[in-house]
């Protein structure tokens, strides 16, 4: 049992404790990247935020947020994808796009086929879990290798959970924007907490159209007449 003596210390050692910790969190000491709060926060080490196959997701966003589409956007010299519903942003993550000789198109797309399990009939049949079309001859958004530089066949990989996640969210028809500087400006390029494109047409906000062309095939093709997906 302890002394009166005793317990009088230990609740002045721990309200000196409480007085410290409250003193580094008003400093700032203890500050963490705007996810923290919400998501899924990774290692921190790259310029924008994160380390190779890292990804943040904002638990509950996409039940609070304004109701509107979801809408992917890639920017190439990031390396990074941002998620956004309606205006919002939901959800980042890197990505590893088409390397050299294998570029991934710049574009705005339209979703055309999704499957949980699908395996590339090109490249050793490797697999391409959430698959998530954007071409009909070999671009699409996959769980895959993320060395965080560029080193697919021309496919989007993407984080597994981040894939998982984003496949539950999105649905056929929906837009995602690949951009690079022969496309789009700097508010593409380097995305915010506000979407920095039209959600509906995938333009530029601010311009009277986008220079990036639609690189999806027409929605009314048939699913049932698309070719096997080569890419990887």
């Amino acid at each position: 049992m302890k002394t009166p003596r005793h317990s009088t210390l230990s609740r002045r050692l721990q309200r000196a404790a409480a007085h410290a910790t409250a003193a580094l969190l008003l400093t700032g000491a203890f500050a963490l990247p705007a996810f923290a709060a919400d998501g899924d926060v990774r290692a921190v080490t790259t310029p924008y935020g994160l380390a190779p196959n890292a990804f943040e997701w904002r638990s509950g966003a996409v039940d609070a947020a304004d109701g509107g589409p979801v809408t992917v956007v890639v920017s190439l010299p990031e390396q990074m994808a941002y998620v956004y519903r309606g205006e919002q942003l939901i959800g980042r993550s890197t990505v590893s796009s088409g390397k050299p000789g294998h570029d991934t198109p710049p574009g705005v797309y339209e979703i055309l086929e999704k499957r949980k399990v699908h395996h590339s009939n090109k490249y050793n049949n490797a697999p391409m879990p959430f698959m998530q079309r954007l071409t009909w001859d070999g671009v699409a958004l996959h769980a895959g290798h993320n060395p965080g530089y560029p080193a697919s066949h021309g496919c989007v990989r993407l984080p597994r959970e981040f894939a998982a996640t984003l496949f539950e969210v999105t649905e056929r028809g929906g837009r995602v924007i690949v951009a690079d500087e022969t496309n789009f400006g700097e508010a593409v390029l380097h995305p915010g907490e506000r979407i920095p494109v039209d959600p509906w047409t995938g333009a530029e906000r601010g311009t009277m159209g986008s220079t990036a062309s639609l690189g999806a095939a027409p929605a009314t093709q048939a699913i049932d007449a698309a070719p096997a997906l080569a890419g990887n």
